[in-house]
């Protein structure tokens, strides 16, 4: 009773809530994060690449963001989710970077999150195709199993070392939902001790080399995989 009590509480809605809208604003988000990566180039300096990728998501009518934009280079894809990245690092010709939008399009929230290589470097590649790859296997999980918040990142937490990288757990999901989802609740998918309901979460995969100085990112809403279909 009391963890129904619990997700009910921290599964409630707004007055605006429309999954619909929802949905085409994560299409919205998916598309931004292919144009900023393709507008990536070496050479260009992080703070240069986080103004184009703001440049590009006004562009396509975004109003504002509930959090920051953030384009991650080499070294900087080691940083937590707020936290500042070193100044003036240069995107490099055999390099790694990510990209993490929250970008809000009229009163619903988007949120996603991809990793991106230049060059061939193959533990880079690798690093990147993994926190892919990790995310689906802990989506599936979920989707199968019914599972926890919690008891998906101590899966996702196995997936990460078995594959030979550190999970981030100052990473590990949140809700989403009409703007503002911190209205209704502002705590980590992995604290969780519930299913959590299609959609009104985000899977958030963090991972780091474990002596070289990068990780990947990627993250996505909760859904089945016709959701993810080609």
């Amino acid at each position: 009773m009391e963890a129904n009590i619990q997700q009910s509480a921290l599964e409630g809605v707004g007055p605006n809530f429309d999954p619909q809208q929802l949905m085409t604003v994560r299409d919205k988000t998916r598309q931004a994060i292919s144009l900023i990566a393709a507008a990536m180039q070496p050479g260009m300096l992080e703070e240069e690449a986080v103004e184009l990728a703001k440049d590009i998501l006004a562009e396509r009518g975004m109003l504002r963001g509930w959090h920051d934009v953030y384009v991650r280079f080499g070294r900087n894809t080691l940083k937590t989710f707020g936290a500042a990245s070193d100044p003036g690092v240069r995107l490099g010709e055999d390099d790694i970077f990510f990209i993490d939008i929250g970008p809000v399009w009229k009163q619903w929230e988007g949120d996603g999150g991809d990793s991106f290589v230049t060059g061939s470097d193959p533990e880079m590649a690798g690093c990147a195709a993994d926190a892919r790859a990790i995310f689906h296997e802990v989506r599936r999980k979920w989707a199968s199993e019914g599972c926890s918040g919690r008891e998906l990142y101590r899966f996702a937490e196995d997936c990460a070392a078995g594959r030979g990288w550190t999970l981030n757990l100052d990473l590990s999901g949140h809700r989403l939902a009409d703007f503002p989802h911190a209205a209704i609740h502002e705590g980590p998918l992995a604290e969780v001790d519930f299913t959590p309901a299609r959609m009104l979460w985000v899977l958030e995969i963090h991972i780091r080399h474990p002596s070289r100085p990068f990780g990947a990112f990627f993250e996505d809403m909760l859904l089945e995989d016709a959701c993810f279909a080609e």
